[in-house]
């Protein structure tokens, strides 16, 4: 199997897995897990027969074209260091997967749960592999939404929505902060591949905007891996399912700040502004995580916050500038993922099989399930750092980068003592876990007798605690191999000398481990009831060191300086609205104008008029006239402005034919046709136009200064629109650049003689591609925006139900007085039915033509939607829904589904996406025909046209069907 495919299969298996899962009946919860597993399963698999292949430092990549021409590709880039991460995020993946199996409750809908989960394994598999900086911004964003996802998955509860909505909103910022970064970055070294942005540090470092891309890059680390002060987002995500934190917590979503910094340790870990940001926010994460966490009473709070510690080491290492505190943060992100994902499978074993997770209801859990208290045990052990497990290991590595950095960091002689005590408070708060749950009398007041879970629920436990056990005896011969490939990837081939013996003599940082584990249990003894008396938060818990109280006070200001906005710049009235918003824009047109050094205008020669310019002047008369008399009638008669605005929409059809632009006016007019009749249909929802009341002289004096006023504002936004107009044709005639090309081109490229399909579907395809995704969002937004509308509110006045219901009492007798009316209606219902097929037809041909001659997709797909407005003017929606099944939600899925997989298939050949191919085939019959791939996504667009276009018309239709709601009667319950 070929390196390129293995990668590949790394990345889009698990996306493809969610999507098999999401597709799962709601209760097939061992069907989703099995489905999971596989996954996760192949891809450690594919990750093992790639693993002899680079061990020696080589780099794999699989490149794939994107945008050539902004130098953005896809890069799937492997080395050690993604290697050691990939293989975390799929082997805890794979125990995750298993535990859940037997976490979740079948009650609830799990499938969906595995889809995030497996959704969010992707995301991280392409962050970890991302060899371009822009495609790792987008899988950092992904990893964030999927979070959110999880996070939030028990929606019914408050505390997962806050929690969720927190994350993601502390994480998403850092998204953002780190896009800007890596952009700046990406200009510094000319290039967003990161192979040349890891060999281009002396140019980096030369450049006076490397300590702003620092800065910003770090802001997204940062924010990902809760470092203070963003720390305070990630124990409110303990909300989540306790596979979700599990999961999120040890191997991923806060490890990917990690290895973000470790990415870019090369670049930026010896400059002075990195030692002082990334160390100082190391030590303050390290040592108020540890404080935090002794006070905690629940288990999973104390689990979050020693997770907030723990990362602070790892920062606080990669903070100290040397090569070894480099290779000492990477052996213990292996070891904290270990020791940390089995301890909360362990507490959630607890909660789910006592009932409560508070340390001041368990007591004495070792008497009823001694397997599990066993692991968690050791595995509390592990996080304390006693010898012969792996914290040991890489706790005593960090303790001597601490004495050996107090030479060269700001913190002086600080950095040991303060390394020392933290160390101290990670013994006291894992002797607390031990104690307080496992030892003791035994638990009263719980809802159900504790025991153990079943074995398979408990069996990850039992791998990742032996593998704390191995790497902690043996670490040279079970993790010394992975370390080192990891440690060539960020650090060189010249490898510092370290030792991953268990034994290294009687020194220093031996003598400072066991001064904090002494120093720890000490502690325990002397002030345990007083911590487990305590608040949450210990003594120190004031309020301006409570990230979450300042997040939510940040977020009132917010919403509060929204609020005010709307209130100052909004209003009620369509028309105030309408107002600001054009003069926002002609303020920033000519903004942008006068900033551009003014618009250039070519000098024109004028000539005599001929007949041909007096009749286009003579049309353009015309149009203009029926815009004035639209905006005229609209205060008076609505449904005649709606025709003379058609009137001025015809205008424009004939004037794209006078120059020579059939296919624009074909499609002018299509969608002139619809948006008529989709405004006809709107029409009866307006407000009822009230006699014409004569108005105080005061009052009429303000409406004439409105009026003259708006009148103003549209003869500038007129005149701006059609200076930008004339000074872009003006500009493109002058260089006839673009469209030289385009001409010459089309054929030979797209095998096209129609400049305008072959623009949208083959040279700008992906701003094709673009539109067609808003306009079907734009499509579901209108229906369910009009699905819940009610034109009179939810209740009517007794007087409007009257004469509402006498109206209609009308419109049955008027039915019911004989044939005349439906005789006067058959004519037109037949005539649209017959018309249905050939209007089909005549969508069918401007599809099959439109690379050659005027058509295409889009103008098909409106075509169709005329069809179906037919069908709905002569018979009603009820008539037709009876007769046809439509689904324009899953036409507008199966169109951009289309779309997509003709501008992907592209990538089997080695093209960029939506690259198309043309070529000339004999054909039975129809001999030698040419074919274009571009034809596939043309096809998607039309569907999706189609199906956006007939949703909004079923909206309204449905409208037009809905009866309002009665006013409660005093029989009927208020």
């Amino acid at each position: 199997m070929s390196v390129s495919l293995l990668l590949f299969v790394v990345v889009a298996l698990p996306f493809l897995g969610a999507l098999a899962a999401a597709g799962l009946p709601r209760h097939a919860r061992t069907s989703a897990a099995l489905l999971s597993w596989a996954v996760a399963l192949v891809n450690v698999i594919c990750l093992g027969f790639l693993w002899p292949l680079f061990q020696d430092g080589e780099i794999l990549r699989l490149d794939i074209a994107w945008l050539p021409s902004l130098g953005v590709q896809v890069v799937l880039r492997l080395d050690g260091l993604s290697w050691l991460f990939s293989a975390l995020v799929l082997g805890i993946g794979a125990l995750v997967v298993l535990y859940a199996r037997y976490y979740m409750s079948p009650k609830d809908p799990v499938p969906r749960f595995f889809s995030f989960l497996l959704a969010f394994m992707g995301s991280m598999q392409g962050l970890v592999l991302s060899g371009n900086l822009i495609q790792l911004v987008v899988f950092w964003e992904l990893t964030s939404l999927f979070s959110f996802l999880l996070i939030g998955y028990w929606n019914q509860n408050r505390l997962a929505r806050d929690g969720a909505r927190m994350a993601l909103t502390v994480t998403a910022a850092g998204g953002l902060a780190l896009l800007v970064g890596v952009v700046v970055l990406g200009q510094i070294v000319g290039s967003y591949d990161l192979d040349t942005v890891l060999d281009a540090r002396d140019i980096v470092l030369a450049d006076p905007r490397h300590p702003l891309a620092l800065a910003l890059i770090l802001v997204g680390a940062m924010t990902k891996s809760a470092q203070f002060p963003f720390h305070f987002w990630l124990p409110r995500a303990m909300a989540a399912p306790t596979p979700v934190s599990a999961y999120l917590h040890s191997a991923t979503l806060v490890k990917a700040g990690i290895f973000l910094l470790i990415r870019f340790w090369p670049v930026f870990g010896e400059t002075q502004m990195w030692l002082t940001l990334v160390g100082g926010a190391g030590l303050l994460t390290l040592l108020i995580g540890a404080w935090t966490a002794i006070f905690q009473h629940d288990l999973k709070g104390l689990l979050a916050y020693s997770t907030i510690s723990h990362l602070g080491l790892i920062v606080l290492l990669l903070g100290l500038g040397s090569e070894l505190g480099a290779i000492a943060a990477i052996f213990h992100v292996v070891n904290h993922a270990t020791f940390k994902a089995s301890l909360f499978m362990a507490a959630g074993i607890i909660d789910h099989e006592a009932g409560t997770r508070d340390m001041r209801k368990l007591s004495g859990l070792y008497r009823y399930m001694p397997m599990s208290a066993t692991l968690a045990m050791v595995a509390a052990a592990a996080m304390a750092g006693v010898p012969l497990l792996n914290g040991f290991l890489s706790k005593e590595m960090f303790l001597a980068e601490a004495v050996a950095g107090a030479e060269r960091h700001p913190l002086a002689l600080a950095l040991p003592v303060l390394a020392t005590t933290a160390s101290a408070f990670s013994v006291l708060y894992s002797l607390r876990f031990i104690h307080a749950t496992f030892f003791g009398p035994a638990p009263t007041g719980l809802d159900r007798t504790p025991h153990e879970p079943p074995v398979w629920m408990r069996r990850p436990v039992e791998i990742l605690v032996l593998l704390c056990l191995l790497v902690g005896i043996f670490p040279a011969v079970t993790l010394g191999p992975f370390l080192r490939s990891a440690a060539v990837a960020v650090v060189g081939f010249d490898l510092p000398e370290y030792s991953l013996a268990i034994w290294h003599g009687f020194n220093l940082p031996l003598l400072l481990s066991f001064s904090a584990l002494a120093a720890g249990i000490v502690l325990y003894a002397v002030f345990r009831r007083r911590i487990e008396g305590g608040g949450p938060g210990g003594p120190l818990a004031v309020r301006w060191l409570n990230g979450g109280y300042l997040f939510e006070k940040a977020m009132t200001g917010l919403f509060r300086t929204a609020e005010a906005a709307v209130g100052t710049f909004g209003a009620q009235g369509v028309q105030r609205q309408l107002r600001i918003i054009v003069l926002a824009t002609m303020a920033f047109g000519v903004l942008a104008a006068i900033g551009a050094g003014g618009a250039k205008f070519a000098t024109v020669t004028l000539a005599a008029p001929s007949g041909g310019d007096l009749a286009f002047a003579l049309l353009w008369l015309v149009g203009g006239a029926c815009a004035v008399g639209a905006a005229w009638q609209a205060k008076y008669h609505r449904l005649a402005a709606v025709v003379l605005m058609g009137g001025a929409g015809l205008v424009s059809c004939l004037s794209f034919l006078w120059l020579s632009a059939p296919d624009l006016a074909m499609t002018q007019l299509l969608v002139e046709i619809v948006t008529t009749v989709l405004l006809l249909l709107g029409l009866r929802w307006l407000p009822k136009r009230l006699p014409s009341i004569p108005s105080p002289e005061p009052l009429q004096r303000i409406s004439r200064r409105r009026r003259r006023i708006d009148l103003v504002i549209a003869a500038a936004a007129g005149a701006c629109l059609s200076a930008a107009a004339y000074a872009v044709m003006i500009s493109a005639a002058a260089r006839d650049g673009a469209s030289s090309y385009f001409v010459e081109q089309a054929y030979a490229e797209a095998g096209g003689r129609n400049l305008v399909n072959v623009i949208l579907v083959d040279f700008r395809a992906f701003d094709t591609f673009g539109e067609i995704a808003v306009l079907g969002i734009v499509g579901l937004t209108v229906f369910v925006l009009l699905r819940r509308f009610r034109p009179y509110g939810d209740t009517l006045p007794e007087p409007h139900q009257k004469r509402i219901q006498a109206a209609a009492d009308r419109r049955r007798a008027d039915r019911s007085e004989g044939d005349t009316l439906r005789e006067t209606m058959l004519v037109p219902q037949v005539v649209m039915r017959w018309m249905f097929p050939f209007v089909i037809l005549f969508a069918v041909h401007l599809f099959l033509r439109g690379h050659d001659l005027p058509g295409g997709g889009f103008a098909a797909g409106v075509a169709l939607s005329i069809a179906f407005v037919l069908q709905y003017m002569a018979s009603g929606a009820r008539w037709v829904e009876r007769r046809l099944e439509i689904r324009p939600a899953a036409w507008i899925g199966v169109g951009l589904l289309i779309a997509t997989l003709a501008g992907g298939a592209s990538w089997l050949f080695g093209r960029p996406f939506l690259t198309s191919a043309f070529r000339y085939a004999d054909l039975p019959v129809l001999g030698k025909t040419p074919l274009a791939s571009a034809l596939a996504f043309d096809l998607g667009v039309l569907i999706l046209v189609l199906g956006a276009t007939v949703m909004i018309l079923l909206a309204l239709a449905h409208q037009s069907l809905r009866k309002p709601r009665q006013a409660p009667g005093k029989d009927q319950a208020t």
